[in-house]
């Protein structure tokens, strides 16, 4: 018997999120950014690209302490996670894009920043999930073709 999607319990897989080593890859990337800026004679566009990683890396390790933090409750609720992502993704775009209006045109750094550091986010977390698949999923293939 199969339990309604309604009534399971909210359940995360454990994610590749390693924050140390997204911060060494920004500052990396903010350091190059701001260095090609500099050459073509905006110094503060990399600057603000910098913030814009930063910003995303903050939400990102806010994403995780609510996560662990809702799902340690006895019965984390779905729509709690939901109202949280949606309030915090509110914040940060309000952030950006007001560091993007108010600095017009260098300002728009923040938003390319925000945007490389979800990509980054991504790929950072989705290669070693895919690289372990592939791993268990060689395994299992060769059981099911043994049987």
């Amino acid at each position: 018997m199969t339990t309604p999607a309604q009534d399971a319990p909210l359940v995360f897989p454990s994610v590749a999120f390693r924050p140390l080593r997204l911060l060494a890859v920004c500052v990396v990337f903010a350091g190059l950014v701001t260095l090609a800026a500099a050459l073509l004679d905006h110094p503060m566009i990399g600057v603000f690209f910098g913030v814009g990683l930063g910003l995303g890396l903050l939400n990102a390790v806010l994403v995780q302490r609510s996560v662990q933090s809702i799902t340690a409750q006895e019965h984390p609720l779905k729509r709690k996670m939901a109202l949280n992502s949606a309030t915090r993704l509110l914040v940060m775009t309000v952030i950006g894009l007001t560091i993007a209006f108010i600095f017009r045109p260098q300002g728009l750094g923040v938003v390319f920043g925000m945007a490389l550091f979800q990509v980054l986010l991504v790929l950072s977390t989705a290669l070693p999930v895919m690289k372990k698949l592939r791993a268990g999923g060689e395994g299992l293939e060769g059981e099911a073709t043994e049987q």
